[in-house]
């Protein structure tokens, strides 16, 4: 590529995809920056980047939806209900043992809305232990594979920006327990975004700013690293899907596995209840008797309020992005090249002003291109759609303050593990609010469920304001 010809051929492939302006500075670079600059360039997709530009100038407004409230197991309240969630229980618990489960973690991400300077899950969030999520989620994985005796491969899918410091944190901290030939990184592709015309955005003179193809590109990714063929090498058909910054993540539910093997479902998803109309979470429904996950934002109205006879939303099934997905799935999904859709968003992106000083826009600028896992849903033929209990199973930890911080993630863990002392008969006192007064963290290694705590817990423990126990 160093070579005039091929210079030459770089040029003529960027002046047809409208896009010869990324060398724009070739004269200011250095050798060592122009190979870098062409290495990126020679790993762009122009033939997707042509699509991304189209997908700008179609600026009709859909129609709005018209759908109906999707099929949801809800939470057991019959003898009869019980009884079957008891059943898939005890079938999930099996499917684990038979070493038919791995774990996937999408974990691409920063921890710059934090305030914090690495990985997104390399962020201390433990109550009192102030272990990190990577920690947290790893003694998960480490504690079921001691109770069912098996073994449960961790698939962590990283990103360009936080590849090399995930997998450091892991060497660094010993796998957390965990064998290191059954914990697989690989990235997720990079997508460049665009300006109003189309055109790559240049964040310095050999670089192009790019953005990580949003959790949807999960599914390309597991293909192109090998994953999916090491899970069919392993005999693994059930993948636990979740994401990094979701605390209270039950990783391995035997209850919910159950339930998907039980429907041979292809991708299965749990649900909350949402909070209100308003709240901001994609929520199943069926369009076009597709199974989809609809956002917020593309509702109605009508829609968002309305409500069934016992008075809750009839959409009310929110998404936490919590999944069951069959490798084979992934593969059909992925035969002639991946065809989830993309979604435009537009954002803040660093530039190069006309003197070529970077600049960091005070609005939006530009547009980056994302896929979502979820949109995968409407291309099975059965799916299981579990209802979950907020409280126990879902908490992430997005903002530096305020909703969704460090603050409110260890404030549910505390009340969580709180629930666990209260059902041992250890008093915990509680704020007006129903918040625990003091901080409750209970390691996985310990115990990794209620039941398990309550026939392991000494009977003369008390609660003094700050309570911890570890494996």
């Amino acid at each position: 590529m160093s070579s005039e010809f091929s210079i030459d051929k770089l040029k003529a492939t960027l002046e047809k995809y409208h896009q010869s302006h990324v060398l724009r500075y070739w004269g200011d670079l250095d050798n060592e920056e122009r190979k870098r600059l062409i290495d990126q360039l020679d790993d762009i997709d122009f033939n997707l980047v042509l699509y991304l530009a189209s997908l700008l100038k179609n600026t009709k407004k859909s129609e709005p939806l018209k759908m109906s409230p999707a099929p949801v197991i809800d939470l057991p309240e019959t003898k009869e209900e019980k009884a079957a969630f008891e059943n898939a229980r005890t079938l999930g618990e099996e499917v684990i043992r038979a070493g038919r489960v791995g774990a996937f973690l999408v974990a691409g991400g920063q921890g710059s809305r934090l305030g914090f300077d690495g990985p997104k899950g390399c962020y201390p969030i433990g109550p009192v232990s102030g272990k990190s999520l990577f920690q947290m989620h790893a003694e998960k994985i480490l504690s079921a594979q001691r109770r069912c005796k098996t073994v449960i491969p961790w698939y962590i899918m990283t990103s360009e920006t936080n590849d090399g410091d995930t997998r450091r944190f892991f060497e660094r901290y010993h796998y957390f327990g965990l064998k290191s030939s059954d914990v697989m990184f690989f990235k997720q592709r990079m997508v460049p975004a665009l300006n109003e015309d189309g055109q790559m955005i240049l964040d310095r003179k050999d670089h192009i700013f790019t953005s990580p193809n949003g959790h949807g590109g999960s599914l390309q990714a597991m293909m192109e690293s090998g994953a999916i063929a090491n899970m069919k090498e392993r005999g693994i058909d059930v993948i636990s899907y979740f994401q990094v910054d979701n605390v209270l993540i039950q990783i391995l539910d035997p209850l919910f596995i159950g339930f998907h093997v039980q429907a041979n479902a292809e991708m299965s998803s749990k649900m909350l209840r949402k909070r209100g109309p308003y709240e901001k979470l994609g929520h199943f429904g069926l369009v076009n008797g597709q199974l989809q996950v609809v956002e917020y934002s593309d509702m109605q109205e009508a829609d968002m309020q309305a409500r069934n006879q016992d008075g809750r939303l009839k959409y009310g099934a929110g998404s936490p992005a919590i999944h069951l997905i069959q490798p084979d799935f992934i593969v059909q999904e992925m035969e002639g090249g991946i065809q989830l859709p993309y979604h435009v968003a537009r954002k803040k992106i660093p530039y190069l002003n006309q003197a070529g000083k970077q600049m960091i826009p005070d609005r939006p600028n530009g547009y980056k291109f994302e896929m979502f896992v979820f949109d995968a849903l409407r291309d099975t033929r059965n799916s299981v759609i579990l209802e979950a209990v907020r409280e126990h199973e879902f908490s992430p930890v997005k903002n530096k303050t305020g909703q969704d911080s460090p603050e409110t993630a260890r404030r549910d863990l505390s009340n969580y593990f709180g629930e666990w002392l209260e059902a041992a008969g250890i008093e915990v006192p509680r704020d007006k609010s129903g918040n625990v007064r003091g901080v409750v963290e209970i390691g996985p290694l310990f115990a990794d469920c209620q039941e398990a705590f309550v026939k392991k817990i000494s009977q003369d423990v008390t609660f003094d304001g700050s309570f911890y126990l570890d494996g």
